[in-house]
């Protein structure tokens, strides 16, 4: 099935997963590079999620890849959230300017519960890998990823809208 030929709703959630999967690239990326600046063991970090998730699993060989999956499927989810969202929020064509604006109060208040409430009950040392300001910058990074996407997606269906528009008036 190709995505113009779906409807509307499933057209959303493959946006929202790209969106997702960009995202979450970004806060692996943004975490790389931190990681590599300091010293700081990135297998640490895939193994924290996995701990956090899985704590059974969170000493396996495969911990590392398994976090990864974890990051990206969390991104997924995330990105699919974040694309039924923010188009309600932004319904009006003088609010949709606010797409970033939008998406960044979101994740911020995503990643405040997530680190601020969860993640110190269900896995505290998880907290403590990296600085606040690393890992809510790596959300920002999300929601810039994530806003580009769904903004494309919103340029090409207005791009998609003007050419039917002049087709009709041939």
């Amino acid at each position: 099935m190709h995505t113009s030929e779906s409807s509307p709703i499933i057209r959303t959630l493959i946006v929202g997963a790209v969106g997702g999967i960009a995202g979450g690239i970004a806060e692996i990326g943004w975490v790389g590079l931190y990681a590599t600046a300091t010293g700081i063991s990135l297998n640490l970090v895939a193994r924290g999620i996995v701990e956090s998730v899985v704590p059974s699993l969170s000493t396996s060989a495969w911990a590392v890849g398994l976090g990864v999956f974890i990051h990206l499927s969390l991104a997924v989810a995330l990105g699919i959230g974040l694309a039924l969202i923010v188009p309600t929020v932004l319904h009006r064509p003088a609010a949709r300017e606010a797409g970033f604006a939008v998406t960044a109060f979101i994740l911020i208040a995503v990643w405040a519960v997530n680190f601020l409430v969860v993640l110190p009950h269900i896995n505290p040392e998880f907290v403590h890998l990296l600085p606040y300001s690393v890992t809510l910058l790596s959300k920002l990074l999300f929601a810039v990823a994530a806003t580009t996407v769904l903004q494309a997606r919103r340029l090409r269906l207005a791009r998609v809208r003007a050419g039917c528009s002049e087709e009709q008036s041939d």
